[in-house]
């Protein structure tokens, strides 16, 4: 029997009406989408182009890119709407890999401006610069005409890359030769591109142009005087937007806020809170940018006194406070699960700051358990959580997870391979690390200031001097970024660890600034190493003019006088220390057993097991009890299974009496010991350590 075409349409006609239900997109649209979906499958109705389109795009926007993938699928011959609503979903989801596939398997004759677009902006968002640039090159080498939001995104892209003034007057000049430079949405980016190109008067005089200028306008020139640290003009544009008559809303606000904690701006962040004080404008938008702010600046207590009192809080208020990049630990899982408790549900950013958390604990159980979750929800392709994840396991000393991580995400960013590149350095695998910096070139992928502080410290603790010095005189050869203090630290730490001090002596001396605490530091850990006495003790006073209250210094020019036997000269630094009121830092270690972090001090008493450790410690040697790590292992061993590694966790560098003792208990106990350090991380097998002795 023919199915009646009249019914079907009527069908059809249901199923396209219900679904225009679906937007504008509201929190019971996909629910309705779903429901839906199911309908039809029970009936087995199949949808032509038009319904299957718009269920797709309720998914896509919905961030359900695996159902919309799927629908995808089953269509034989995708439209030109399917395609470009996946290439825009999975762009805005931040899978620039997949919609890159989508776009490039879309023939030529059905690919438009809207598609071109959607890659374009995928890129800008995913700050990958010069990926934007090309495409919209691409886009006109094929006959496309761009609007004006295709100068919008590729500027937008263009200012994470640009370097030369020519780049952004040519960009400029094909705005105003297309009819779109005098639009306000693309002033307002060229007034971006300049301010990070350093061109601020060029920046001024297209601000100055701008006929219709709307919030973003002044923003974006304000933001440009904030990072270039001219706070005064940026508080004279506050002053005139006021005079204008032009509010200062909830994006004026927390745009200049997160400028200034993007660049470490406290105070002038200070400034702006209390004009706000004094204004009463206040929105949640504002107070959770003003949350990150004081987390990213290390003001814990007062960005969590503005979270409390704030009367209301909004998803973006908690993921503020997990997502700030800001190191604390048990305070994050706190955080997280009573946001959990209160009814919000996490997105990718606050499993990001949860997993940071974890990392900052060493709590690699509960590191797992989130980790779970995300492969669950379907958070797991997320760039941010999955670059939190690298650093986590890398942290919880279990480096071939961190490289699982990495190898499974399906794409990867600069952040991904930093992260990589530090997880292999900080377990001693140097030569690796070196690898995978090779092969982000070969991929295309530009390093970053960070990039080469990773890199540089793989070499250093591999002991790859010439090629760490290659890499370090690459910066600025090849790739315009000029070393900073810390990279120069890392120069030195690299020459000292090979015993090669005139070198570094000649560094030192060749500097462009005075040399930083960081830098006699690494000097001074050079010398404790060879016992250069004379070139330690220079390091050391200079320190104590630098950062006089540090106990560090002290504690490394006594110990190296010890060691050389010379005991006047170690007591008087002692005294001097006790003169200065400077109080040796607290050691302390911690391990997790059973997703539960216990936390050891010197001669503690205070844990519940503590009788049994130390009865523990008796078998193993009496002088187990005098250092706080050698506990954590000892309750390791007692509640670990055979076999399992014990991984312990400790907030100083480890001393050479432990480091000795953990080489000799590895052999003893038949165990793998992974010991986290300030500096470095330490695994102990069969009598030996991966650090080769160095540390």
């Amino acid at each position: 029997m023919q199915p009646n075409p009249e019914l079907i349409r009527t069908i059809a006609n249901r199923y396209a009406a219900n679904l225009t239900l679906c937007f504008p997109l509201r929190r019971t649209s996909l629910q309705l989408a779903r429901a839906i979906h199911a309908n039809f499958i029970t009936f087995g109705f199949q949808p032509r182009a038009h319904i299957l389109n718009r269920l797709i795009d309720v998914y896509c926007k919905s961030s359900e890119l695996r159902y919309a993938r799927n629908l995808f699928d089953e269509i034989p011959e995708p439209d030109k709407i399917a395609r470009t609503t996946m290439v825009s979903g999975y762009c805005a989801s931040g899978d620039i890999s997949l919609a890159r596939s989508v776009f490039e398997e879309t023939p030529l004759s059905m690919r438009d401006t809207i598609m071109y677009n959607a890659m374009i902006t995928g890129f800008a968002h995913s700050h990958d610069g010069c990926s934007a640039v090309n495409m919209f090159r691409e886009m006109r080498r094929e006959g496309f005409r761009p609007d004006n939001f295709t100068f919008a995104s590729v500027l937008a892209g263009l200012a994470h890359v640009v370097e030369e003034e020519k780049e952004c007057v040519q960009f400029h000049a094909a705005a105003i030769k297309s009819g779109a430079g005098s639009v306000t949405s693309v002033m307002n980016a060229l007034v971006t591109v300049y301010s990070k190109c350093d061109l601020l008067n060029s920046a001024r005089k297209v601000f100055d142009e701008i006929t219709e200028k709307d919030e973003r306008s002044w923003t974006s020139m304000m933001t440009g005087y904030v990072k270039k640290g001219l706070h005064q003009e940026a508080l004279e544009m506050v002053r005139r937007m006021v005079s204008n008559a032009i509010e200062l809303d909830a994006f004026t606000y927390p745009s200049v806020i997160r400028a200034c904690a993007t660049s470490g701006l406290l105070q002038f962040g200070k400034q702006v809170h209390a004009y706000a004080l004094r204004r009463g404008d206040f929105s949640f938008h504002l107070d959770n940018s003003l949350v990150s702010l004081y987390y990213k600046c290390n003001k814990f207590v007062e960005a969590r006194a503005i979270f409390d009192k704030m009367p209301a809080k909004d998803l973006v208020s908690w993921n503020a406070l997990l997502s700030a990049d800001n190191g604390f630990g048990e305070e994050g899982l706190r955080l997280f699960s009573c946001m959990r408790k209160e009814g919000f549900e996490p997105c990718d950013y606050a499993f990001s700051g949860v997993i940071k958390s974890c990392a900052v604990l060493g709590a690699y159980c509960n590191g797992q358990q989130f980790h779970a979750q995300l492969v669950k929800i379907g958070f797991d392709s997320s760039l941010s959580a999955a670059n939190a994840l690298i650093t986590m396991y890398a942290k919880c000393g279990v480096v071939e997870e961190a490289r699982r991580v990495f190898i499974t995400m399906p794409c990867q960013d600069s952040v991904s391979w930093n992260a990589l590149i530090a997880a292999l350095g900080q377990h001693g695998h140097g030569a690796e690390a070196v690898g995978v910096y090779e092969e982000m070139l070969k991929e295309g992928i530009k390093p970053d200031r960070i990039t080469f502080l990773t890199v540089l410290t793989a070499c250093s603790h591999a002991g790859l001097v010439d090629k760490g010095r290659e890499y370090f005189d690459s910066m600025e050869t090849v790739y315009c970024i000029p070393p900073g203090a810390d990279h120069y630290s890392r120069l030195i730490d690299l020459l000292c660890r090979s015993g090669r001090f005139s070198e570094a002596e000649s560094v030192i001396k060749s500097l462009p600034f005075e040399p930083t605490a960081q830098i006699w530091e690494a000097l001074l850990s050079g010398c404790r190493v060879y016992g250069n006495m004379e070139l330690g003790i220079i390091a050391a006073e200079k320190l104590f003019e630098l950062i006089p209250e540090h106990d560090g210094t002290y504690m490394l020019l006594s110990n190296m006088y010890a060691a050389t036997g010379k005991w006047e000269e170690a007591a008087r630094v002692r005294k001097l220390m006790r003169d200065r009121g400077v109080k040796k830092e607290l050691a302390c270690s911690w391990i997790e057993v059973e997703t539960q972090v216990h936390k050891f001090l010197v001669d503690d008493t205070s844990h519940p097991e503590a009788e049994a450790v130390y009865n523990y410690l008796k078998e193993l040697g009496k002088e187990m009890r005098r250092f706080g790590e050698k506990i954590a292992v000892a309750f390791g061993l007692m509640k670990l299974p055979p076999g399992r590694a014990i991984r312990v966790f400790k907030n100083l560098r480890t001393c050479g009496d432990c480091h000795n003792f953990f080489v000799y208990l590895s052999r003893v106990v038949q165990r793998d010991i992974v010991l986290r350090d300030r500096k470095r991380f330490h695994h102990f097998r069969n009598g030996e350590c991966s650090c080769g002795n160095f540390w």
